[in-house]
């Protein structure tokens, strides 16, 4: 629980009003306090009245995700850029952390701060990919995870028609989305971290994973198409640093966990399960479709007026492009029919194995050879047919079976924990009312109410620690602009606030979205002048109408007529 004389306690606090990766990586228990920020919020109770949701109590499960999956493809998009949240520095980072965890353990877990384990993004150059280039090798992204009416203001910025959010943010949206609107129980759904991404693992039928906007089925993991590579990338190449539900969570850092661990157990055995496919001709095709160079290996045989006809491998994968078959699956005589018959050849082409053919020869010899124990028999009778048996066997098994690298129970002491067992069907004051009651024993839950934003529910230092702190965006706008130049440009923005009631919005987010109510105004002014002079004693003040910035021998007054007392000097030391 929060103790204001702790430091240490303020931090954790603090950062759950800011909910940068890196401090959720810090402090994994706000990232599920986000989840119940998220699921507390009104908007995700008003998106289940939606009309597009009408039908959701009489579908299947997997129908539910589909449904809340589509919905979120199409009010939100994906968003990473640099100038949303701002920049910090590695050094600044690593100072504030260094109380909390061993740096160079950070460093080798983290990609801001020098992890290079994802062989894909560290050969495109990881700062170029994310546009650092230009800046020195110590600046990094400050990169926040937005709460769900951030991420919905987002349509109030130049350049968005519609919400947004990073992976993280619609990590915990879909989170909180699939246990109010898709009725998915709390306990199968787990949320992944790894350095370089977020994404979700609802442990229902097969399996679905939740990555960015979309979600990828197990049949699409094996798929072969770009979206499944992409979707796959995190965890073939990446080791998972956390795993979070509603019983805790298992950090890969640190030494004690909390997360359940017959859940726990349950998710590996599912996702593992999930990753990992027998060698099928679907899987055969689907691999070939992912990993280019082994289609010159292969051929393709078709019947044409009863006669055999013959076809490279690459020639029918690319007329894929423009057809809605596909090799591998029963829509493949029809793809083989689109093809003109002028591209067919009347005897096999040599050096070539046939790939239609070959499915049921890997299976009789899967049949009789265990090919994870025994591959260099397998290799041995495939080497006939294919020169490049040996290498093209062992990428299809790497493709074919992934071990996700999850941290392990062993050598961890297990806490203890309350389980969040949220009373979701009686609406959501009943799931507020529970939360409440639970603050005193569950620290995930007391986190919740500074992550929901509600100042008559959390203490203002950590929320003013966090705004006069880390809102880099609103001081770099208002970079070269004298206070009356930054009073009236706030004064002449939208007088609504992104929350509404007693929830307050950070200055960053005042000042994207263009909006907010006087109270969110007069802290961002605020901020932005105590960050020019650390030293200047500045006040907040409230009379019947206003809420008052007093700042040297000037006073800027915003109109505020809600309910809440401003904070004190001594929360905005």
């Amino acid at each position: 629980m929060y103790r204001p004389e702790d430091p240490n306690s303020l931090e954790k606090y603090s950062s759950a009003v800011t909910l940068s990766d890196m401090e959720i990586f810090i402090f994994p228990e706000i990232m599920y306090s986000l989840v119940l920020a998220n699921i507390m919020s009104p908007i995700t109770w008003e998106l289940r009245e939606n009309p597009w949701f009408s039908n959701i109590p009489k579908m299947n499960p997997n129908q539910k995700i589909q449904r809340v999956k589509q919905f979120i493809m199409n009010n939100f998009t994906f968003n990473l850029d640099l100038d949303t949240w701002g920049l910090t520095t590695k050094q600044k980072e690593l100072t504030r952390f260094e109380g909390f965890v061993d740096l160079d353990l950070l460093k080798q877990s983290n990609a801001l701060f020098g992890y290079e384990g994802d062989k894909y993004y560290f050969d495109l150059d990881i700062r170029r990919h994310f546009g650092l280039d230009s800046y020195k090798s110590d600046i990094i992204p400050y990169w926040k995870t937005e709460t769900i009416e951030a991420m919905r203001a987002f349509r109030h910025r130049d350049g968005y028609s519609s919400g947004a959010g990073e992976c993280v943010s619609l990590a915990t949206l879909y989170a909180a989305a699939l246990h109010v609107i898709g009725e998915v129980p709390l306990e199968k759904i787990f949320l992944m971290a790894t350095p370089l991404h977020s994404q979700n693992f609802v442990s229902i039928g097969d399996g679905v994973l939740t990555n960015n906007r979309r979600i990828v089925t197990r049949n699409m993991w094996f798929n072969g198409t770009e979206l499944s590579a992409k979707a796959r990338r995190a965890l073939e190449n990446e080791k998972v640093t956390m795993v979070v539900n509603n019983t805790g969570h298992i950090h890969t850092l640190y030494d004690r966990y909390s997360i359940n661990e017959k859940h726990y157990e349950e998710f590996r055995k599912n996702l593992e399960n999930y990753l990992s496919s027998g060698i099928t001709y679907l899987a055969l095709t689907s691999f070939l479709r992912q990993t280019h160079r082994f289609q010159v290996c292969f051929q393709v045989k078709n019947k044409i007026y009863g006669a055999d006809r013959y076809i490279e491998a690459e020639k029918v994968f690319h007329y894929e492009h423009s057809s809605k078959s596909r090799m591998g699956n029963p829509s493949e005589k029809n793809l083989l029919e689109e093809i003109d018959i002028d591209d067919y050849y009347p005897a096999p082409l040599p050096g070539r194995i046939v790939l239609n053919e070959l499915g049921d020869t890997l299976k009789n010899i899967t049949q009789e050879v265990d090919y994870k124990t025994n591959r260099d028999l397998v290799k041995e009778k495939l080497a006939g047919r294919c020169p490049h048996a040996g290498e093209m066997l062992d990428n299809l098994l790497e493709y074919i079976e992934t071990v996700p690298r999850l941290p392990k129970t062993g050598g961890r002491e297990k806490i203890n924990s309350v389980p969040l067992l949220l009373p979701t069907p009686e609406g959501r004051e009943a799931v507020i009312e529970y939360l409440e009651s639970i603050r005193e024993t569950s620290e995930t839950a007391d986190l919740a109410f500074t992550a929901f934003r509600d100042l008559e529910r959390s203490p203002w230092k950590p929320f003013m620690k966090a705004a006069l702190e880390r809102n880099p965006v609103s001081n770099t706008g208002a970079s070269g602009m004298e206070g009356p130049e930054i009073y009236a440009l706030l004064q002449s923005m939208e007088d609504e606030s992104i929350y509404g009631g007693s929830r307050m919005a950070q200055p960053d987010e005042v000042w994207n979205f263009r909006r907010g109510n006087g109270m969110e105004k007069a802290i961002t002014m605020a901020a932005i002048l105590k960050n020019r002079d650390r030293a200047v004693s500045l006040q907040l003040t409230r009379d019947d109408k206003n809420v008052n910035v007093g700042y040297g021998d000037s006073v800027y007054s915003f109109p505020y007529g809600g309910s809440l007392v401003p904070p004190s000097a001594e929360d905005m030391e």
